[in-house]
């Protein structure tokens, strides 16, 4: 389990680490041609890793939920890169947090999942500490800061969908079809707002991709050999590291404000986490 946590850590450190380069990124060219180079700078390493498996791995019974599941993991990248481009990345990130709680609520809703008072507080709580971050009604609330919000929902609902295709698809099936759809839409979009990048800058998109497909399967890796209940919690010190690299890249320090909201998002997670495990635990007992 160490080994998964560790992998998990790894992760969310380098996801961090890529919405950094993005922000950084976004300061010279329009947000869609920076999703642009994440995907791909993914699908290029993602071709290459995958290269003897391509075939077999593209032959999927599911492909209008694959396009639907993509669309959605699109339409999150697509909105929280546009949102540190205009806010804080750990603003940014505290916020998009919610999204375990929104997928609660959509389990419920769609999959039938038990909703009970646990779950309810939590979701609740999590929205709470939303609000606090973005502050509505203030002079520091702008359509941006509600951005990452939106951003939560549309990943809440690619983990959503990705719940479904995980019955009967391979994972690395839907991590390909990820890759080419995002840098199709993404190809087509950027036309309009290309911006011919520099030597340098071909590199930094390349390694903008990269280090999203590393993160990726470090993610797919970490889930692959520790239970998700276990490593899951970890997700939250992306809270941490997008602090820090805001910090080293961007001389950004969240306020007090921010710091509280994110204590929120995160403490509701973590409760609901504990609660539901110590309950299966009990239910197994």
């Amino acid at each position: 389990m160490a080994q998964g946590i560790l992998l998990m850590l790894g992760a969310i450190f380098l996801f961090a680490a890529m919405d950094a380069t993005a922000k950084a990124l976004m300061a010279r060219y329009d947000p869609i041609q920076v999703v642009w180079a994440r995907y791909a700078g993914m699908m290029a390493v993602v071709a290459m890793a995958l290269a003897p498996r391509l075939g077999p791995l593209l032959r999927t019974r599911r492909i209008g939920l694959q396009l639907l599941r993509s669309g959605f993991l699109f339409g999150a990248t697509y909105v929280f890169f546009t949102a540190i481009s205009q806010m804080d990345i750990a603003a940014a990130t505290a916020v998009m947090q919610v999204h375990p709680m929104i997928l609660t609520l959509g389990a419920a809703l769609i999959l039938g999942e038990a909703l009970g008072p646990r779950r309810i507080f939590g979701i609740t709580a999590a929205l709470t500490g939303a609000l606090i971050v973005v502050r509505p009604g203030s002079e520091v609330f702008t359509l941006g800061a509600a951005l990452p919000l939106l951003a939560g929902v549309f990943y809440a609902s690619y983990a959503l969908a990705t719940r479904f295709l995980g019955r009967d698809e391979p994972i690395m099936t839907s991590f390909l079809y990820t890759a080419i759809i995002g840098t199709l839409a993404a190809s087509l979009l950027t036309i309009p707002v290309w911006q011919s990048p520099g030597m340098a800058d071909w590199a930094i998109f390349l390694g903008l991709g990269a280090v999203g497909a590393l993160a990726q399967f470090l993610l797919i890796r970490s889930l692959t050999i520790a239970e998700a209940g276990a490593v899951a919690p970890f997700s939250y010190a992306g809270v941490i590291f997008a602090t820090f690299w805001g910090y080293v890249g961007f001389g950004e320090v969240p306020d007090g404000t921010t710091l509280i909201g994110a204590l929120v998002i995160v403490g509701a997670g973590v409760y609901v986490w504990h609660r539901e495990t110590r309950a299966k635990a009990d239910h197994a007992a």
